[in-house]
């Protein structure tokens, strides 16, 4: 292995240590206190991969599933975290994180860097039964974090179901079976008022 080589590779992995400052809205289940970070999130679904590969819809390839889950976020280090319900925010995140690809994979010797781009690329993309299952993952698990911290983000930020459905829908594409779930804990998170039917007014608590 040539120094060089070593030396690309070296300097990625110290600037891939800022993931563990990029925040989401996501709170922590053991710690409702602190907002999770990126490399918790990936580390997060990289066992969950491990755990539930048996309940993807088509047989996958564990090992490419986790590479995905791993370095999906990693463009956020630019980018940015941007919560899935602000369209606002959305309408340039995906300019941005093109951006953020660029720079952070080009730090790597070509071969790897390309290796990188491709499996974020068909993360994002979803054409594949490895990332339709990383996908249905990325949207399980925050989903998992709210019914378990009181409701979470949904309360704090006066999600709907209608809005938590229209998001998370894209995981039956993924995994039937994980989605058959999140819409029965859905149900529960209303019984219990986690989760509002519809909007409410500023006025109503």
């Amino acid at each position: 292995m040539s120094s060089e080589r070593l030396r690309r590779q070296l300097e990625f992995i110290a600037e891939i240590d800022k993931l563990k400052t990029i925040y989401r809205q996501t709170v922590l289940i053991a710690d409702p206190e602190r907002r999770e970070n990126d490399a918790e999130h990936s580390w997060h679904l990289a066992l969950m991969a491990m755990l539930l590969a048996e309940h993807a819809n088509e047989t996958v390839d564990l090992p490419r599933v986790m590479k995905m889950v791993l370095i999906h976020d990693i463009v956020e280090i630019d980018a940015g975290d941007t919560f899935c319900y602000d369209e606002a925010g959305n309408l340039d995140k995906e300019e941005r994180e093109q951006k953020a690809a660029t720079r952070l994979f080009g730090l790597l010797p070509e071969d790897q860097g390309r290796e990188f781009w491709q499996l974020w690329e068909e993360f994002e993309e979803r054409r594949t039964p490895e990332a339709r299952f990383a996908a249905a993952l990325d949207r399980l698990q925050p989903m998992l974090h709210n019914f378990h911290t009181d409701g979470g983000t949904w309360r704090r930020h006066n999600i709907t179901r209608e809005q938590v459905l229209k998001r998370n829908q894209p995981m039956a594409q993924g995994a039937v079976a994980l989605w058959d779930y999140a819409e029965a804990m859905l149900d529960v998170a209303i019984e219990q008022g986690l989760l509002p039917a519809e909007k409410q007014s500023k006025g109503e608590s």
